[in-house]
């Protein structure tokens, strides 16, 4: 779950000290950790002397990144790109970087031909974009500074390594099964294609760690058999049920490791969940950092960051046997060993791949960098698509028009819509104009992501001008609303003192005029003039709206059986709104069979010597067609690295002798 309880000021600040010792301890090659050097490219081809003329002076250009608006100042000379400074960017960690990394390669090689970080694709388009108008502004051809493309200094270099155990991408499985690795006596190699240590682990709310002694000492157990039972039948029994017994009988053991290697997460009855917040946003990264240098350092191991995997080595006999990479630098490296283990997140920022597997069209809310690459390179060498192939962990309803009235609004007064989004007060319905559910699914996230996605890639939420008016008199209290919005904490983060049920929602009319306005929403002075402007069917919606005015009479849902409580009445009088309601897409699940040693199977169900999976990518073991856990993805990403790695080191060490 991404979730976050820190205050705005903390968060942002906890995010700047995370992102501070990231550049000093990854980019600069601090902290015992092999990083690749940041002085990566030049271009093919000088730019021509006549591209290199600009009228002199400070110019400004800012552009739309993924989480904000990124702003610079460049400075120009005469006949060079004197400075480029960043104004205002965004407070990701891999985001900030990147904007970093871009800066010294423009101003380094005079050239606008630079490739975007991995990772980091909107925020690098976004920097660059906002350079290119400052360039403009002072005259300089834009056209002429982009041609080329960019060769990188070691394209044409091969460097070769060896190990026991190479480990690919460094989130929490990643590391959990290269430091278990070390700590076996394996000489381990673990790389990286960004910058930054900890994955989506680094904005991972809490795991679930069954029967933890934690969760034991605080009197809360769970009835070990029983939980198997229930989530074997609740997946329709398309899963591995070892897998499953593996995770609820030895996740609590990784509480226990994890608390021993310093990375300390705290205990939550979370209404009789056993959940366990992880450690201060601020201190994981470095906490990841010093366990890799206490284990795979230490015992001869490298830490490699900012070096993609591209290919799986195999000998004749299909065992693999190492991996190929492509450093910042453009060096290939070449790292045999004896056992390969993937953990490289998934894919659900590959938007054509989520789309064909799953049919899923909303946001992706996990990390940029997941698109695959670890899946097509274990497919290709032999590896099994599984039959439940394409579930995702979608987890949170957003509202498009977030975002841009933040630009205008004050945050509380941006979030209206989205806070509507978690209500099950409003009528919901698909692109068609028909409801899809009983409302009430809003109340818990994973079936309101769900109900959602199953009915198209966007859903929308009507509002009437009675009820806007309610919300503007008395906040959601007037429109009853059972309790606050279910939103993550960090949505809420900027506005918690305002968040209450009885604060007046001032100004509501004039953000809903500025959400359509801006495009992501819609309005309509008529039933029927909402339908047309929403392009929804105009008959299929007002039979919709008619049933449901109904219900808010009789306070009978004949469609879904809705709650009479949460039945308000909609008037009879326009204006109207529809909020265009998306889901978030957190992280892929599975795409590799794995067997309870971490092995990755072919086709025929045997494992392909040489080759693991931990993590997202073998958790498609557990679920059937997508993720409904709270907790688990974090949780098995720990756990599956603990075990998979020292799995994996065994196999290597004996081969060894």
């Amino acid at each position: 779950m991404r979730k976050k309880n820190n205050a705005n000021k903390i968060l942002m600040f906890s995010i700047c000290l995370l992102l501070m010792v990231s550049m000093l301890s990854g980019c600069n090659g601090t902290n015992n950790v092999n990083d690749t050097a940041a002085e990566t490219s030049e271009p093919t081809d000088k730019p021509a002397a006549d591209a290199l003329s600009f009228t002199a002076g400070t110019y400004t250009g800012e552009a739309q990144g993924k989480e904000g608006v990124i702003k610079v100042e460049v400075t120009l000379g005469e006949h060079e790109i004197s400075d480029i400074k960043i104004v205002s960017q965004e407070t990701s960690g891999i985001g900030g970087a990147a904007l970093e990394q871009i800066k010294k390669q423009i101003l380094d090689g005079q050239t606008l031909a630079i490739d975007a970080v991995s990772g980091a694709s909107l925020t690098s388009t976004a920097m660059m974009e906002a350079v290119e108008t400052a360039v403009k502004q002072g005259g300089g051809d834009v056209v002429a500074l982009k041609a080329g493309g960019v060769k990188k200094a070691g394209e044409g270099k091969t460097e070769k390594l060896e190990a026991d155990v190479v480990v690919v991408g460094a989130g929490a499985s990643g590391v959990s099964a290269a430091v278990t690795a070390a700590d076996k006596g394996a000489k381990v190699i673990i790389i990286e294609k960004t910058a930054t240590i900890g994955g989506a682990s680094n904005l991972s709310w809490a795991g679930k760690f069954y029967n933890s002694s934690a969760a034991t000492e605080n009197g809360v157990k769970v009835n070990v058999e029983k939980e198997i039972s229930d989530w074997i039948v609740n997946n329709h029994w398309r899963v591995d049920a070892a897998a499953i017994r593996q995770y609820v009988t030895k996740s609590g053991e990784t509480y226990d490791w994890l608390t021993k290697k310093g990375y300390i997460t705290s205990f939550l009855n979370f209404a009789g969940e056993q959940l366990h917040v992880l450690p201060a946003y601020e201190t994981r990264e470095v906490t990841l950092r010093k366990m890799l240098a206490e284990s795979v350092e230490k015992n001869g191991g490298q830490v490699i960051t900012e070096t993609t995997a591209k290919k799986l080595i195999t000998n004749e006999a299909g065992d693999v046997t190492g991996v190929s990479a492509e450093k910042l630098d453009g060096t290939t490296l070449e790292i045999t060993a004896k056992s390969i283990v993937m953990a490289t997140g998934g894919y659900a920022a590959n938007a054509e791949m989520v789309k064909e597997s799953f049919g899923f069209e909303g946001i992706n809310g996990g990390l940029g960098q997941n698109v695959g690459e670890g899946l097509k390179m274990s497919w290709e060498a032999g590896a099994k698509v599984p039959d439940n192939f394409g579930g995702q962990m979608l987890h949170q309803t957003l509202a498009r028009a977030t975002k841009k009235l933040k630009t205008k609004y004050e945050p509380f007064e941006a979030s209206y819509p989205l806070m509507l989004t978690y209500l099950p007060n409003f009528m919901n319905v698909g692109s068609s104009g028909a409801r899809f559910r009983d409302e009430a699914a809003t109340l818990t996230s994973v079936a309101a992501a769900n109900t959602s996605a199953f009915n198209g890639a966007y859903h929308l939420v009507i509002v009437s001008k009675s009820q806007l008016n309610s919300l503007t008199a008395k906040g959601m209290s007037g429109v009853k609303s059972p309790s606050l919005p279910g939103m993550p904490p960090e949505f809420y983060a900027e506005f918690a003192d305002q968040f209450t049920l009885e604060n007046p929602w001032k100004n509501a009319d004039q953000v809903f005029e500025a959400m359509v306005e801006n495009g992501d929403g819609y309005k309509g002075n008529t039933i029927e003039e909402l339908a047309k402007n929403a392009g929804m069917d105009a008959e299929i919606f007002k039979e919709t709206y008619d049933k449901y005015q109904e219900a808010t009479k009789t306070g009978v849902d004949t469609e879904f059986g809705k709650a009479a409580d949460y039945l308000i009445p909609m008037g009879t009088e326009g204006p109207y709104y529809a909020i265009i309601a998306e889901i978030n897409n957190l992280g892929s699940v599975g795409g590799l069979l794995v067997n309870t040693k971490f092995q990755v199977l072919n086709d025929k169900r045997v494992p392909i010597n040489g080759l693991y999976a931990v993590g997202l990518e073998s958790e498609g073991v557990l679920f059937n067609d997508t993720y409904v856990g709270n907790g688990v993805g974090i949780g098995y990403s720990f756990t599956s690295g603990r075990l998979g790695g020292e799995d994996a080191a065994s196999s290597a060490l004996k081969k060894v002798q």
